[in-house]
């Protein structure tokens, strides 16, 4: 696996989609989702470099990056790339397989099995990942990570609610598998005013 995640970020996200993430008795075919390309990309949180937040994000191939968004929700990411570069895919939506009792549970407000994990916060939530799982080993830890044995069709397009230069459709790097219902609809990022 880790030969397979060595390698930048927009490589190796079309090759997580079909994979399983599995976390105790939930697990989740992931159907969309991004790449982020570390210090040349303006809509990563390594753009900046190396700092307390992404630290995770220059760890070796393989690990889990997590970080916490808008103050509520929890999102994990793939690392990806050698040690030191910078590189992740953001687990963006999948589709429940095994344990959906357990993440109905957790996820009280989804009204239908196909948007139990649709969203990258949904879907932590229904698996259970935390923002202590960053640095998880994704082959020996509590996350798991599998991948498909073959890669599934996929379409691309700009990532999701990504300010600036980074979420325009120069970076159609928003990867997701057509027709599957678990899949988030686009948005396009909200400007916000500066107080």
């Amino acid at each position: 696996m880790l030969e397979l995640l060595n390698k930048p970020a927009i490589e190796v996200a079309p090759l997580v989609l079909g994979a399983v993430v599995r976390v105790d008795e939930v697990a989740v075919r992931i159907t969309e989702v991004e790449a982020y390309m570390g210090e040349e990309d303006p809509g990563s949180h390594a753009f900046r470099g190396l700092g307390k937040r992404n630290a995770v994000m220059y760890c070796p191939p393989g690990h889990l990056y997590t970080y916490f968004t808008y103050g509520m929700h929890t999102c994990a990411n793939v690392v990806c790339m050698p040690e030191g570069v910078a590189s992740a895919v953001l687990l963006r939506a999948g589709e429940v397989i095994e344990g959906q009792s357990v993440a109905a549970e957790r996820r009280v407000t989804s009204q239908k099995p196909a948007d139990l994990a649709m969203g990258p916060a949904r879907l932590t939530v229904a698996l259970g990942i935390r923002l202590d799982d960053a640095g998880a080993n994704l082959q020996t830890g509590r996350v798991r990570l599998e991948l498909p044995e073959s890669q599934s069709p996929f379409s691309a397009g700009p990532r999701t609610g990504v300010a600036g230069e980074g979420g325009t459709a120069e970076y159609p790097w928003r990867f997701w598998i057509p027709g599957e219902p678990s899949v988030s609809p686009y948005r396009a990022a909200v400007k916000r005013k500066r107080r």
